[in-house]
């Protein structure tokens, strides 16, 4: 099969914010104030290595992630795959729940991209809306606004909530441009309309650079704060730069940090041929680099304690730190233990791409919860006060993988994983059966 060898870097940067104190019930962190700047979010999903398979089939993928290990130096998950290693029940497949994605520019083929996909893993028809809320955009690449990386993000968002979630309904809300106001319109869209009661938002920008302009927070808190009213889980990525994010120190991302999101950080997941599950530890090419790291360094998971929000009530006295600190859980990242997904818009380079990056994640964890709203038969809601409460008590460590080995030190300072709760892979990743039987005792 031909290939196509592809490298992207870095979840989201974006132009600059202002610290303000934001109706929380919190004290916002003091910050230094500097011109305001039009906030501009970046995705670039993590993508390599196309395998072009000439027909899809059901249930037709070509490789195990052993035989890819061997062929490519990377292994290669299966949506099946990674439902049985998260323990997702088989019969649960969030029949009845509706998943919101988010995202800019959208994708030009993303209905015939999903076909694609649920026919190569034998997946049922999805039934996915795309709302326009602001206009549709023209697809054109050579604009140079980051557009094909925004087709990547919203191919993963889409195809990695289906494979995780296959009876759901996913709702695209696409935004016209990736300008803060653009996005927050387009969640404010999804919000007001209440299209269901879970929302990824897979990008994010350093709260380094939100000085100057408090607004953009504001706005964004205030959609936060219906959607928690209307009992909608909200995830975001935590990143996929390290505890830097690129800039000279420890920063979290936003909109993950603000506390009414729950951020996903990231993991390398080791599955057995049958998706046994078999271990798992910090993302960061930079400090363990798995299969002997042939393709490069792609990134490491994100997680900082935030410079705009103090702790809120739920991780007090779990973090060590007097601020909001990301991540809350993990799942996994790395390109070496990839999801596929395919990409449909690129022409003669078409085909299933490794994917990774905490973009992965935040998907997933929005599909893990429509999958416990649809067994518990209520929205759960706000997360993270829900999740932490298991933290203190004798089923955590069964409702999660506790992540221990590892760092999100990358291309600067960070922090070490631990047992417990720790700023890389927060409470870790989830056990889901098990998680959703403990949601299901705590309401």
């Amino acid at each position: 099969m031909a290939r196509s060898w592809w490298k992207r870097g870095g979840t989201g940067v974006a132009a600059s914010l202002g610290a303000v104190s934001l109706a929380l019930g919190l004290t916002a962190v003091p910050a230094a104030a500097s011109p305001a700047r039009r906030i501009v979010y970046h995705v670039h999903p993590l993508a390599h290595l196309a395998i072009r398979t000439s027909k899809a089939t059901p249930g037709g993928f070509p490789y195990t992630p052993s035989q890819c290990v061997a062929k490519f130096g990377l292994a290669c998950y299966s949506p099946q795959d990674l439902r049985t290693g998260y323990d997702i029940p088989a019969a649960d497949t969030g029949a009845g729940q509706t998943i919101v994605i988010v995202d800019a520019y959208g994708s030009p083929t993303i209905r015939s991209d999903l076909a694609v996909y649920d026919a190569e893993f034998g997946l049922p028809k999805a039934t996915l809306n795309i709302f326009y809320p602001e206009g549709r955009p023209t697809y054109n690449p050579r604009q140079h606004h980051g557009e094909t990386s925004w087709a990547e993000e919203t191919s993963l968002d889409v195809e990695q909530s289906h494979g995780l979630a296959p009876g759901a309904t996913i709702d695209l809300v696409v935004a016209p441009n990736n300008s803060g106001n653009a996005l927050n319109l387009a969640e404010a869209f999804a919000v007001d309309h209440h299209l269901g009661n879970v929302m990824s938002m897979s990008f994010g920008a350093p709260e380094d650079l939100f000085h100057g302009n408090n607004n953009q927070v504001a706005q964004a808190n205030r959609i936060y704060r219906q959607a928690a009213a209307e009992h909608m889980s909200l995830f975001a990525s935590s990143g996929d730069g390290g505890a830097t994010e690129g800039t000279a120190t420890p920063t979290a991302l936003f909109p993950s940090s603000d506390p009414l999101v729950t951020s996903v950080g990231g993991t390398n997941l080791f599955l057995s041929d049958s998706g046994a599950y078999q271990s798992e530890d910090t993302w960061n090419d930079a400090v363990d680099c798995p299969f002997g790291c042939t393709a490069g360094e792609f990134g490491a998971t994100g997680g900082a304690p935030s410079t705009l929000f103090a702790s809120p009530s739920y991780q007090d006295g779990i973090t060590g730190q007097a601020t909001r600190t990301t991540s809350d859980v993990s799942f996994n990242a790395s390109v070496y233990t990839a999801t596929m997904i395919y990409l449909g818009f690129l022409g003669p380079n078409n085909g299933f791409y490794f994917f990774g990056g905490t973009s992965e994640g935040s998907p997933s964890w929005a599909s893990i919860t429509a999958i416990a709203d649809s067994v518990i038969g209520r929205p759960l809601g706000q997360m993270n006060p829900l999740l932490y409460k298991i933290y203190g008590t004798s089923s955590y460590s069964s409702d999660f993988h506790d992540i221990t080995v590892g760092n999100n030190a990358f291309q600067g300072p960070g922090f070490p994983a631990r047992a417990g709760y720790d700023l890389p892979t927060g409470l870790g990743s989830p056990d889901v059966a098990n998680l959703i039987t403990s949601l299901a005792a705590g309401q």
